[in-house]
């Protein structure tokens, strides 16, 4: 698309209609594998799918799914439990580092995550889960994320610092 240095701004047609690339030199990473449950079976045991990413402007990234919680993820009485809630928010900022990183540089550890549960999430009910990434340094992304319900209501929402790993250039 250009130097790191000329500010360009299209649409690549390989990639999905919602990912802008502005004034980056490399392609935005292809996640479309890792569509559904993230590469992490658990995601999608508990209900719940990623759907979309992308890339803003300032070249932080995006994820966005679904989350249709089962059995599995609730107790006896039909509510999710605070665990699943933090299972999905780190993955969901996790996938959205991923979809900012160029190459084969990665997420590679969680160093810190805060959550909070602000309504009870119930049992076959559908809710938004998404994760945007605030600022990444060389060695560290910091994300967050929220499950809102479909009336737009916030569920519950996460912050995170995340470790970089950053492929050598050969």
């Amino acid at each position: 698309m250009g130097s790191p240095t000329e500010l360009s701004l299209g649409v690549d047609q390989n990639l999905r209609p919602w990912t802008i690339v502005a004034g980056m030199s490399e392609q935005p990473k292809n996640m479309d594998r890792w569509l559904g449950d993230g590469g992490m079976a658990i995601v999608g045991a508990l209900g719940g799918t990623f759907e979309h990413y992308g890339v803003d402007g300032e070249d932080l990234g995006w994820a966005s799914g679904s989350f249709i919680p089962n059995e599995l993820a609730c107790n006896p009485h039909g509510f999710v439990q605070a665990g699943v809630h933090g299972v999905l928010l780190d993955a969901v900022m996790n996938f959205a580092i991923n979809a900012a990183l160029r190459g084969r540089d990665r997420t590679n550890a969680t160093i810190e995550m805060t959550s909070e549960l602000l309504r009870p999430a119930l049992r076959d009910e559908h809710y938004l889960v998404r994760g945007d990434v605030v600022r990444l340094t060389r060695q560290i992304a910091y994300a967050e994320a929220s499950i809102t319900n479909d009336g737009g209501q916030l569920v519950s929402r996460a912050t995170g610092t995340f470790l970089v790993h950053r492929e050598e250039p050969s």
